[in-house]
């Protein structure tokens, strides 16, 4: 396994659990730089599955490779399409990721495949491939208001993620007003932490991770199990 993989630990927290690791990351890590002025950005993504669902149930099972797609915008803007590929092996994650024009973003949220050309990323090209051989169309949009902190030794970046929540409403993708549900109770969040090949220890002992509930699954998989079992959203 390269050493463009990366640590990935997620713990589903309780408001109260998010504000004490908010006061301790201020004043100890850089915010990201790409925040609206109160320090967040909305972020909104569309991940692909097969007919089967094999990408849900590899997640439900832990399977180990695994991969998925997803095409992700910010603050329901058009003015980046970004198309990601996220792999998870031996407890680690890679992503590879290209850009999207909106007229391609908008023919694969039909699960059409769009025209191959020179310049496409070979991430893109890859996702086609898929596209016409496992049938990969849209399942769930996944949308949350993310909080990120940065710190350059180790890439170490830490994320509190809220309002977290599924839609199906694949055509309204860059609505702002698109129709949604929340997928966790009131006030419970995410807390990400991510990186390369060391955690420093005060940032480790600051966020006291022992304390938190750390979970195995993905916003995704959170999100196609509240469909699959509370219905579509019309």
């Amino acid at each position: 396994m390269g050493a463009e993989f990366r640590h990935e630990y997620k713990y589903i927290c309780t408001a109260q659990q998010l504000s004490v690791v908010h006061s301790r990351l201020r004043g100890l890590l850089g915010a990201d730089p790409h925040t609206r002025p109160d320090g967040t950005y909305l972020i909104r993504s569309v991940y692909f599955d097969t007919p089967d669902d094999s990408c849900y149930y590899e997640n439900e099972d832990g399977s180990d490779p695994r991969s998925k797609y997803r095409i992700r915008i910010y603050n329901s803007s058009d003015a980046r399409i970004t198309l990601e590929r996220k792999a998870k092996e031996r407890g680690m994650t890679h992503k590879d990721s290209g850009r999207l024009t909106k007229e391609q973003c908008l023919m694969m949220l039909e699960g059409k495949i769009p025209p191959l050309t020179e310049d496409m990323s070979p991430v893109l090209r890859r996702m086609l491939t898929d596209m016409r051989l496992r049938g990969m169309i849209p399942a769930v949009i996944v949308q949350y208001e993310r909080r990120p902190f940065i710190h350059p030794f180790g890439n170490v970046r830490i994320t509190l993620d809220t309002s977290i929540s599924s839609s199906q409403s694949f055509d309204r993708f860059f609505d702002p007003d698109m129709p949604k549900r929340q997928i966790l109770a009131n006030g419970q969040g995410v807390l990400e932490v991510k990186w390369d090949q060391l955690l420093p220890s005060y940032i480790r002992e600051q966020l006291q991770l022992d304390g938190l509930q750390w979970t195995s699954f993905s916003k995704y998989y959170l999100c196609r199990k509240y469909n699959n079992h509370g219905g579509l959203i019309k």
